[in-house]
């Protein structure tokens, strides 16, 4: 079973009337839910407000993919619990960030960017184009589908170039947008999924919570996690090879290097 981490500010839940009705099971409970329903996933949510913001060491340690959705209290996520999570990341945990996750300090510290882009809050339509058919993340959707109500996030994005683009955006304004990202961290596998503004049902819609589902199984690495991946390359060098770079190299009667 795949061991999932839904992780929410729950910010706008309690503060915003709309968000509360649209999600009255919370934006990080319905995520949850429907990995839940998906079938080899077991899901489980996390908040800001929890001691260590939910994100406890036994908690990183038993989480194969953690979920992120932030937006409204970034600078409140403590910067011990960041070095947890990208630590984690480095040693082989799956992470996925979503919509205005960009700006989440975990997401900043993997890409060493800014992570800034353009925006537009207007409820306009999306379309999601899928740009790479055979990735395990498209698995199942159609060449593109499309969110009635979304907010507009345009180009550039300043993140570093990915090792996919999955999905690209076109909004009714007319911007697009590399919505569908993944990068490889270490041992750790990242996505990046625009869609999800808080005021929208956008993870209600079908096609949604496909991509999702697709992302944390392709996000696991089943290998063994890294218990301290900072302290991996540094090993001594074995006596062995020492002792031949010491006696240095000789020329072959041919004139090409060798060693003794």
């Amino acid at each position: 079973m795949l061991r999932v981490t839904v992780w929410g500010e729950n910010v706008h839940e309690q503060k915003n009337r709309v968000v509360a009705e649209v999600y009255p099971d919370t934006m990080h409970g319905t995520i949850a839910g429907f990995l839940n329903r998906a079938g080899g996933i077991a899901a489980t949510t996390a908040t800001l407000q929890e001691p260590e913001h939910g994100l406890t060491a036994e908690r990183i340690a038993a989480t194969d993919v953690l979920v992120w959705w932030g937006h409204a209290a970034h600078g409140d996520v403590a910067d011990a619990v960041v070095d947890r999570v990208c630590d984690a990341v480095w040693g082989g945990m799956g992470m996925i960030f979503l919509h205005s996750a960009h700006f989440a300090k975990p997401f900043k510290r993997l890409m060493g960017a800014p992570c800034n882009l353009t925006w537009r809050e207007a409820g306009e339509r999306e379309r999601l184009w899928v740009t790479s058919r055979s990735h395990p993340i498209t698995a199942g959707l159609p060449d593109h589908f499309e969110l009635e109500h979304e907010e507009m996030y345009g180009e550039p994005f300043g993140v570093p170039e990915p090792l996919e683009t999955v999905f690209v955006s076109w909004f009714a304004g007319g911007e697009v947008f590399r919505s569908g990202l993944t990068w490889r961290r270490g041992a750790g596998n990242v996505f990046y999924f625009r869609p999800g503004h808080e005021t929208y049902p956008t993870y209600h819609d079908a096609n949604v919570q496909r991509v999702i589902c697709n992302a944390v199984r392709w996000a696991h690495n089943p290998a063994m996690r890294i218990a301290d991946p900072h302290a991996a390359p540094n090993v001594p060098v074995d006596r062995a090879l020492e002792s031949i770079t010491e006696r240095g190299p000789r020329l072959h009667h041919d004139g090409e290097a060798g060693y003794r």
